[in-house]
Parts: C-alpha cells; structure tokens; sequence
C-alpha cells in the first residue's frame, strides 16, 4: 500500500512494510548464515552508509556473544583466511567497495555471507551463501519500482537492524552465551 506524506498513519504504514519485508526471509537461510557465523574462526564485518550503521551494532552484539569479530577499517582487523567468515550487506548488491573486498576475502579464501535486496546483483555471484532481504533499496526506489513510503533503502535498513536482533537470539542459542556473559562483555569505557 502507497501512502502519501498527509497519511496520518505513517508508522502503521512503515511497520507494516517492515513486517511484509521480515516475513520475506527464509528462516531456513537465517539459521545457515548463524551457523556459518557461529564457525567461523574470525568474522569481519562490512557495509556501506547507513547499512554499516546496522551492520556495527550487529557486530557489537556478535561481540558480546563471544564470537572474534571485527570490522573492515578498523585499525586492529586481522587479515582473513580460510575458515573466516566475510560478512557484508549491500542492499543493492553492486557497490564497487563491497564487491572489491569480496573478492579479497575470495583471494584469501575466506567465504563471504552477503546481506542484499537483490539476489542477481554482482555481489550475489561472489558470495558463498546469500541471505535475500526482499525489501526496497536505492537500487529500485524510483518511479514503477518503488514500493515503500520510506526513502531510498530505509526500509531495507529497517530491516536489517530487526533481523541481527533474532539472528542474535538463534546464535544465542548455538553457542550457549548467557546474558550475564554478554553483559560482562559490554565496554566500560562509555
């Protein structure tokens, strides 16, 4: 459904399109990419723009659950290997930084789980596993495609921060982290 800015009902609108998008997921491909993040000897996480956003929490939590993790940029990322797993969103499927560091992560022989909106993108083709999040992104948020009332890939982003939260209850689970383990884990130096 197509609302216009007047809607009184904006947030029934986007939680809607947000319960539509979250209902589009595979359970089955969200219980492969815990696993496959869950043994992974080191996890390196990256996303563009407001997906890193998303992504950095995400990887916030996949630190307080126990799991070697970091971020790409980040002065203290180890080189990848194999065994190590590449995890990047991008929404589109066709930034040319995601896709450069996928294929680094292939060259090193890292696998890549890759977060997109659109499972024939590029980036699709270099991943070793692909989660769909069938939402709008800036890829398809223009006339006849468009199909959310938020803008550009807010929906998709919406999305992603909704998914980390359940795929950190399901990894919760897979290697047994208590919440008194994850609290201790949380930084003192805020």
């Amino acid at each position: 459904m197509r609302a216009s800015n007047t809607d009184d009902n904006l947030f029934t609108i986007a939680l809607g399109e947000l319960g539509s998008v979250l209902a589009g997921i595979d359970d089955g491909g969200i219980d492969a990419a815990c696993a496959m993040l869950a043994g992974a000897k080191q996890i390196v996480a990256y996303g563009c723009g407001r997906e890193a956003l998303q992504v950095k929490g995400f990887a916030m939590r996949l630190y307080h659950l126990g799991l070697p993790v970091s971020m790409v940029g980040d002065m203290t990322t180890p080189p990848l290997g194999p065994g190590d797993v590449f995890l990047v969103s991008s929404g589109p499927g066709e930034t040319s930084t995601v896709l450069t560091l996928m294929q680094v992560a292939r060259d090193a022989g890292a696998a890549s789980l890759l977060l997109t909106a659109q499972a024939g993108a590029s980036a699709a083709r270099l991943a070793d596993f692909t989660l769909l999040i069938p939402a709008q992104t800036m890829a398809d948020d223009q006339g006849s495609q468009r199909t959310s009332v938020l803008p550009m890939g807010s929906v998709f982003e919406g999305a992603l921060f909704l998914l980390f939260e359940v795929m950190v209850l399901k990894l919760k689970s897979l290697t047994g982290a208590s919440p008194e383990a994850m609290r201790a884990r949380h930084t003192n130096m805020e």
